[in-house]
């Protein structure tokens, strides 16, 4: 089951590493920070938004 991430958290969220802005992938449940090229996982409706917990984007 996927949900659905309030935007009013999700405008409130920075990337820890980039302090940048994060978009919602709603299929993968993850934040996704285009800057730090990484995602950080949501479990259970919680964002985990610990750098050693985020999965590295590949290369474009």
């Amino acid at each position: 089951m996927t949900s659905e991430l309030d935007p009013r958290l999700l405008s409130a969220l920075v990337c820890p590493l980039t302090k940048g802005p994060l978009t919602y992938d709603s299929a993968k449940q993850e934040l996704v920070s285009q800057k730090a090229r990484c995602a950080y996982p949501i479990r259970d409706g919680i964002p985990i938004m610990l750098p050693d917990q985020a999965r590295p984007l590949e290369a474009p």
